[in-house]
C-alpha cells in the first residue's frame, strides 16, 4: 500500500521505513508518599532520557501508565532499548509490577 507514495510522501507522512515506533508501559507502584514517588519518577525520566528517549504518561502513588518514543525525528525505540528499560525497572525497589507492550506505530498506532 505504501509502496505507491513517492519516497519525499512516506518520509512527510512517517510511512513505511520512516515509520516512529514507541510502546506503551504500565507500572504498579508501592510508593508510600508523593517523595518517594518523585524521586522514582525523576530517576526513571533521566535513566529514559540517558537512552535518547522520552516519556510521556501520568500516575500516582500506585500506577503509572505513559508511552515510550524516541527523541529523534526518525527515531524509534528499539528491543534493546526495551530490555534496558526492562531491567532497569527490575532493579527498583518502588516497582512492584509492570508490563512493556510490542512496539507500535506512535503516529499511527498500528
Amino acid at each position: 500500500m505504501h509502496a505507491r507514495k513517492s519516497r519525499r510522501l512516506r518520509k512527510k507522512l512517517y510511512l513505511a521505513e520512516f515509520a516512529v515506533m514507541g510502546v506503551e508501559l504500565d507500572c504498579n507502584l508501592t510508593c508510600k508518599d508523593e517523595s518517594e514517588l518523585a524521586t522514582i519518577m525523576d530517576d526513571f525520566f533521566v535513566y529514559v532520557d540517558s537512552l535518547s528517549l522520552c516519556i510521556g504518561g501520568g500516575g500516582d502513588l500506585t500506577s503509572f501508565a505513559g508511552f515510550i518514543s524516541s527523541h529523534e525525528r526518525y527515531g524509534s525505540v528499539t528491543e534493546s532499548d526495551i530490555s534496558s528499560i526492562s531491567t532497569w525497572l527490575k532493579g527498583q525497589n518502588s516497582v512492584s509490577t509492570f508490563n512493556i507492550g510490542e512496539l507500535v506505530d506512535a503516529n499511527y498506532g498500528i
